[in-house]
């Protein structure tokens, strides 16, 4: 291996269309994919360390952390196979923990992927025409189960695993909503879509059971298990300056419609394709990440909306709107905003959000900034610096300052610090830029754009042009390693211009194709060029010839470089290798194994040399170039490297490439033969600054100056207008408390003589109640004494009879003893004759036997000689028997088995009906606790009514004395009915409301209780179940008991069989032994045909064995399932009546507020009436104005008939009411709801008489 080694330090750049491409490591530390490498930028401290992909690489595909954050899982794509690297984040450096290559399954490459809650398992999506879902228990690289997620070729773009739960997923798609379960080793579809299908772009779980899912019309659906519960649309609408405003459309109730539009590809490319083709523009949702108080999503070119969870609703409202700033660098300031947003992601702590847009970009913002700025959009900042978004053509450094000057086709130019790390200028413009060089000083660039070659000067904020040449599409410039002059190509003519008088000096011409690359040699005497004509030609700049030349046609040339002492040639092109060119004559080729290098350098010390391939590398070789094919190869970008430099003083490598990444690297020779350069000067810190600038600067400056004396001068005249306001604030108040002060004495007076007069009230009453509680005292104890005595009375007479009791007994047990002894006396005598009688029976038994014996010993001869066909006939005797035993056994099992299922269909009939029993009893006891209830309700409710009917007839007796008042207030009193009427309009609607709500509270109530019957019927069907279980588990241990007693006895007569048979020679002995066993076996003949039948019982036992088995499992499964099916209706239920019981606290407040306006007018009314008591009747008599006592009078009438029939209709609606409740038997009286007060009443009947 070489000795050259390169570390890479720092990388400007993103590559954004990697799946999920940002995540927080910790709340200071991102992970972002760059090159060909994944970074972790700690954002305070600004470090970034690497984690570098596979070898041979081809990039990156997808990412994705563990909730743990200890592990991180990348997709890429090695040599045309795709594989699965997981790296452990905790260790430092970052090691490969697990590598997933070897796959059983058809695949190209993995699009996206996601980490289980516990981080144990990992779920990978398969890229079309596949489209496999595959779930894997990573660790031990074993797939647990795989499923085709899509038959029609669409992609799947996000996949993700419940925040709760490991086995339940999220896959989302072109058309593609589905949520999946893992059980019994398959992934099993748990939602059916309805309706019209949609182009689902990104998801996120807000909770354990709720999906958010955006789409490209701007659509955002909530799912809660699969069905749809919200819907809301983003539109962006195009104004005629061109300016888009996003606004939220209503919930999923509105009736506008969106147009439709083609669905896209599975790429980011061919989505904006489709998109910029319609007409009006729908916000795509290309990003949603879910945080504490709801969800942000993206919605259209830059723009991010925070959605927040309503309290009372499982809604969400738009809360925030976060906007891309505009960048006042970019040459269309109105556009540059215009990015969409890939991917989302918050902080641990929910502090922050980081974003990645389209163009490469990262932007952060604080949350905390978002709720601050009220009504106004905020907006994001960048999270590092502006990165470029296209690929990087041009890359220069310089000597005297610590910069990198790029462009890229983005049409932006940059300048970077590598010291820092830091952007420290760019500025983009109309055209593209191809190639870019830093003047050795820093202070001056030339750019070659795809109209002009523009000279420019890199100011302290600026980058401003000084001179152009007409050289269109110049794809490669230079300065001189002095400075004072610079080349440019204009196709196959290299332009020679001086820095100093900016004059074209030379121009030199021979190559015959296009010029890809020139370089000086150390003393700026003379250049070298290669082009795509396969000619390297070494220029003398004194004359403008050619001084060698190598030319190979089979060969397109990329880039040469010269060594320090200009002696030998670098070249590298098409043909996959590396010539080392001396006197027109190539002396060496070193082949590139199978890549084509892009790009070469060589260090100004001579011994270092870095080339760049096709697929990214870099390659570090030491020079002079070894025999031996000996450098090290390092992973870097995602694509072709276009230009490579090194720094003055050989300390850092500079790469960039086609993914738009620029990377610096550490570099050293391990054998230090004077690789390093000590610096002589500093880092130059001068800037170009123009006269006009710092005018301006200066006049501004003044400007500012006077404002702010002006300001200081206005504010300190506003603070004195301030202090007299408060002052004579100050005064008002301190009046206005003292008159408090004063009158809150006065009624502090008042109360505390109240108070002396109830504590002398109070000492009254409680001398009453001693005085009564002493004679209730007395009372007791002489009532006691008499109770007493009765008791002590009854005690002796109990006494006397227990005593005669006693004797009685006494006297039957002296009896009992004298009969005992008696029947004693007579039984022995009787046992006695019995005994002589059965010894004489004894002896006559004994001469039986003895007769019996010689009889034996007759028979005995007959039986040895009848004993073989004996033998013969008890088999087939057996073997008879032994088949109808079979038989008879079959049968009887049947029958047992039919009883069995009747007792246990008996049984399972009495625990239902003693559970409809217990069920029946518990609604008893409820009904009963509700009529008690009920019937001191109606009890109140007529005490109540009862009052109401005094209080008329009290009313009815003041109507005619309250007429005469009325009289002067008619109009005033018109107005106040018209409002009063308007409020009961109101609130009529209201009381409508509450009570369909009640109702519907009562359907759920009866529905819940259904579901409860429901639950404990399967519960009893469960135990059921186990109790059948238990039974089988019983019969066959005994079955087996009983088989091992049968081996046992067949061992037993095996063994004695075998001694019978030793026994064989001699006839005698043999029939004595055949005897024994004939009488030790043949009792046991019913055991050993039990034996026989054993292999059937068996067979028949597994059978019915597994058929329980299947029915349990099944009944199991529909257990779990109906069990969840009840739940999420519980839920549901129990959510809904939530919902109803707020709506119904919301009206009830609504009903006081209105009863309290209503109380409000009354009291103002009875103002006016104290306030205006008999002024009409003193000013205008009757003789005055005869024709107007006439007609007052009927008013009065009509006005008293009125009031007493709405009484009457009252008092009717109360009775209507109570008999209502009566009859509805499970009624539960509300704790909200009670009739109004009698002083209300008083109130109410006031209002409707005035």
């Amino acid at each position: 291996m070489s000795t050259v080694v390169a570390q890479s330090l720092h990388v400007f750049g993103l590559r954004s269309h990697v799946a999920n491409n940002i995540f927080f490591f910790d709340e200071q530390i991102i992970i972002f994919p760059s090159g060909n490498h994944c970074v972790k930028y700690n954002v305070d401290q600004k470090w970034q360390k690497f984690i570098p992909g596979s070898d041979k690489s081809q990039g990156m595909l997808a990412l994705s952390i563990s909730p743990n954050r200890r592990y991180l899982a990348i997709s890429e794509t090695v040599q045309e196979k795709p594989i699965i690297t997981i790296y452990e984040l905790s260790s430092i450096p970052c090691r490969k923990r697990k590598i997933l290559n070897n796959f059983d399954f058809p695949v190209q490459r993995f699009i996206s992927m996601a980490f289980s809650p516990d981080s144990k398992y990992l779920l990978t999506q398969t890229s079309p025409p596949e489209s496999n879902l595959v779930y894997w228990l990573w660790e031990k690289q074993k797939v647990m189960a795989m499923i085709r997620t899509d038959s029609q070729n669409n992609a799947a773009y996000q996949v993700s695993f419940n925040p709760q739960d490991n086995t339940q997923v999220c896959v989302t798609g072109n058309g593609m909503f589905k949520l999946l379960r893992f059980a019994e080793g398959t992934l099993k579809q748990t939602n059916f879509q309805r309706g019209e299908s949609h182009n689902y772009l990104a998801h996120a779980w807000v909770s354990e059971d709720k999906i958010i899912v955006g789409t490209d019309t701007g659509r955002l659906f909530l799912f809660e298990s699969g069905d749809q519960r919200w819907e809301t649309s983003i539109m962006v609408k195009e104004t005629s300056s061109e300016t888009k405003n996003l606004e939220k459309i209503q919930e999923s109730e509105s009736l506008i419609e969106f147009p439709t539009i083609s669905s896209p590809a599975p790429s980011y490319e061919q989505v904006m394709l489709a998109r910029s083709l319609s007409q009006l523009t729908m916000p795509q949702v290309f990003a949603i990440a879910a945080y504490s108080k709801g969800f942000a999503c993206s919605a259209g070119p830059g723009r991010v909306l925070l959605f927040e969870k309503m309290e009372e609703k499982d809604f969400y409202r738009e809360s925030r709107e976060i906007r891309i700033p505009v960048d006042p660098q970019s040459n269309e300031p109105s556009q540059s905003d215009k990015q969409d947003i890939l991917c989302l992601c918050f902080s641990p702590s929910e502090e922050t959000l980081v974003a990645s847009t389209s163009k490469n970009q990262l932007y952060s913002i604080t949350m905390s900034l978002t709720e601050i700025s009220k009504g106004e959009p905020a907006h994001f900042e960048y999270l590092m610096y502006p990165l470029h978004s296209a690929s990087i053509t041009g890359l220069a450094t310089c000597i005297r300052k610590p910069l990198i000057a790029t462009c890229s086709l983005d049409r932006s130019v940059r300048i970077w610090n590598y010291e820092s790390n830091t952007l420290e200028l760019f500025k983009e413009y109309q055209e593209e830029a191809y190639t870019i060089s830093l003047h050795p000083s820093g202070h001056f660039i030339v750019v070659g754009f795809a109209d002009k070659l523009r000279l420019m000067n890199l100011l302290i904020d600026d980058i401003r042009s000084f001179k152009e040449y007409s050289v269109r599409g110049c794809r490669e410039c230079s300065f001189s390693n002095g400075g004072h002059l610079f080349a440019a190509v204009n196709g196959n003519v290299i332009h020679i211009f001086t820095t100093t008088s900016l004059e074209n000096v030379s121009n030199l011409k021979g190559h015959t194709g296009k010029v890809r690359s020139i370089v000086w040699n150390a003393d700026d005497s003379k250049l070298i060029s290669c082009g795509t004509d396969g000619a390297v030609y070494e220029w003398n700049l004194s004359s403008g010839k050619r001084e060698t030349e190598c030319v190979l046609k089979s060969c397109s040339y990329n880039c040469v470089t010269v060594s320090p002492d200009s002696k030998i040639i670098f070249a590298v092109g098409s043909d996959q290798t590396l010539k080392e060119i001396a006197d027109s004559s190539v002396l060496r080729e070193i082949s590139a194994i199978d890549v084509i290098y892009t790009a070469i350098v060589i260090s100004h010390s001579g011994r270092m040399m870095f080339v760049g391939t096709s697929v990214g590398t870099i390659r570090a070789m030491k020079y002079p170039l070894p025999l031996q094919k000996e450098f090290n190869e390092y992973q870097a970008h995602a694509g072709p490297i276009t230009k490579m430099s090194l720094t003055f003083d050989d300390q850092f490598l500079l790469t960039v490439a086609e993914d738009g990444c620029l990377f610096t690297w550490k570099v050293f020779d391990k054998d230090g033969r004077g690789i390093k350069r000590e610096r002589e000067v500093g880092f130059a810190e001068e800037v170009l600054v123009t006269k006009t600038d710092m005018e301006e600067k200066a006049q501004i400056m003044l400007e500012l100056k006077t404002r702010v004396e002006e300001l200081k001068m206005e504010n300190e005249y506003q603070l004195r207008l301030k202090d007299m306001n408060y002052s004579e604030k100050i005064k008002e108040l301190t009046d206005k408390f003292l008159q408090e002060m004063e009158s809150l004495k006065t009624k502090n007076q008042v109360l505390r003589t109240e108070k002396e007069k109830q504590d002398v009230s109070h000492r009254e009453r409680i001398e009453d109640l001693l005085d009564k509680q002493s004679r209730e005292l007395q009372d007791l104890e002489c009532c006691n004494n008499q109770k007493l005595l009765l008791e002590y009375e009854k005690y002796q007479e109990l006494q006397l009879k227990s005593q005669r009791m006693q004797e009685e007994y006494e006297k039957q047990l002296r009896d009992n003893d004298e009969t005992k002894s008696q029947a004693l006396e007579e039984l022995t005598e009787f046992y006695e004759a019995k005994l002589q009688e059965k010894t004489t029976l004894l002896e006559e038994a004994q001469e039986d036997v003895r007769q019996q014996l010689r009889e034996f010993e007759e028979t005995k001869k007959q039986i040895e000689e009848d004993e073989d066909r004996e033998i013969q006939d008890i088999k087939t005797k057996y073997e008879k028997k032994l088949r109808d035993e079979k038989e008879s056994n079959l049968r009887l099992k049947g029958e047992t088995g039919i009883m069995r299922k009747k007792f246990s269909s008996l049984q399972k009939e009495i625990e239902e009906r003693t559970n409809d029993i217990e069920v029946l009893k518990g609604e008893q006891v409820k009904l009963q606790g509700v009529i008690k209830s009920l019937e001191k309700d109606i009890l109140g409710l007529k005490r109540e009514i009862q009052e109401r009917d005094e209080t008329i007839q009290d009313k009815e007796k003041r109507i005619y004395d309250l007429k005469k008042k009325n009289q002067e207030l008619e109009k005033f009193k018109f107005v106040l009915d018209y409002k009063i009427k308007e409020l009961k309009k109101q609130i009529e609607p209201r009381e409508n409301e509450i009570k369909v709500m009640k109702e519907q509270i009562q359907e759920m109530e009866a529905e819940l209780e259904r579901f409860h019957k429901q639950n404990t019927q399967l519960e009893l069907n469960i135990a059921e179940l186990w109790q059948k279980l238990r039974a089988t588990d019983q019969e066959m241990h005994r079955e087996r008991q009983k088989e091992r007693d049968l081996e046992a006895l067949v061992k037993r007569f095996k063994t004695d069989l075998h001694n019978c048979v030793a026994h064989i020679q001699e006839p005698r002995l043999l029939k004595e032994k055949v005897r024994a066993l004939f009488e030790k076996y043949v009792q046991r003949a019913d055991m050993v045909e039990i034996a026989g039948l054993n292999t059937d019982l068996q067979q028949e036992y597994a059978r019915q064995r597994e058929h329980l088995e299947r029915n349990l499992a099944t009944l199991k499964k529909k257990v779990v399932k109906e069990s969840e099916l009840h739940r999420t209706d519980y839920v549901r239920i129990m959510q809904e009546n939530v919902s109803l019981i707020k709506e119904i606290n919301e009206l009830r407040r609504e009903l006081k507020f209105t009863r309290s306006q209503v109380y409000d007018l009354e009291a103002a009314l009875k103002l006016t009436k104290k306030l205006r008591p008999q002024d009409v009747p003193e000013t205008v008599s009757s003789e005055d104005m005869p024709g107007i006592a006439p007609t007052m009078r009927l008013n009065e009438q009509e006005e008293t008939g009125r009031i007493i029939e709405m009484q009457r209709l009252e008092i009717q609606r109360l009775r209507d009411q109570i008999q209502e409740q009566e009859q509805v038997p499970g009624f539960h009286p509300l704790a909200g709801i009670r009739l109004p007060s009698l002083v209300q009443s008083e109130v109410d009947t006031e209002v409707q008489t005035n």
